[in-house]
Parts: structure tokens; C-alpha cells; sequence
């Protein structure tokens, strides 16, 4: 049995992937053999803190931080959104 033939698969419903979840897999592989690559430590300051911590766990830290970031800032574009069509309606 192909895919193709599998009800509620992608292949069924025709639909592939998109450029959105392409670059996402592109960004996700690179930033993994990035983390792979870079384990030596380095030291921190920020604002008063000061610490040592590993390449790789500073690289995954920031890329958590700005992907909450960005997934905030997508709901907070479509509560607005949803707010504005309700808004019209009651007009």
C-alpha cells in the first residue's frame, strides 16, 4: 500500500510540504550540527551575572528563546486579527 492510498496522509489530500516547513528542517539540521560542533565552554557576563557554560547549551538556550519569541508574537498577530473580525461583524 503507497502512501498515496493511505486516508488522511498528505500524499491523499495532495498536499507536500511547504517552504515554511522546509526552511524550518533546514534551520533545525543546522542548528543541531552546530550544537554537535561547538562543546567547549565560555564565559558569560551578562548584565551582573557571570557563569561558564557550553557553546552548544548557549546556542540552544537563544534559539528556545527567540522561537517562544516568534510563536508569541504569530498569536498575539492573530489574536489581533480575530479580535478586528469580530469587531467589524458587531458594527
Amino acid at each position: 500500500m503507497t502512501m498515496e492510498n493511505v486516508p488522511g496522509s498528505a500524499a491523499a489530500d495532495g498536499r507536500k510540504f511547504g517552504a515554511g516547513a522546509i526552511a524550518s528542517l533546514v534551520g533545525v539540521a543546522v542548528l543541531v550540527i552546530f550544537l554537535v560542533q561547538n562543546r567547549e565552554d565560555v564565559e558569560v557576563e551578562f548584565l551582573f551575572w557571570e557563569f561558564t557554560w557550553p557553546v552548544w547549551l548557549l546556542a540552544l538556550v537563544a534559539a528556545v528563546a527567540g522561537a517562544l519569541v516568534w510563536f508569541g508574537l504569530g498569536v498575539l498577530r492573530r489574536h489581533g486579527r480575530r479580535k478586528e473580525r469580530r469587531d467589524d461583524r458587531r458594527s
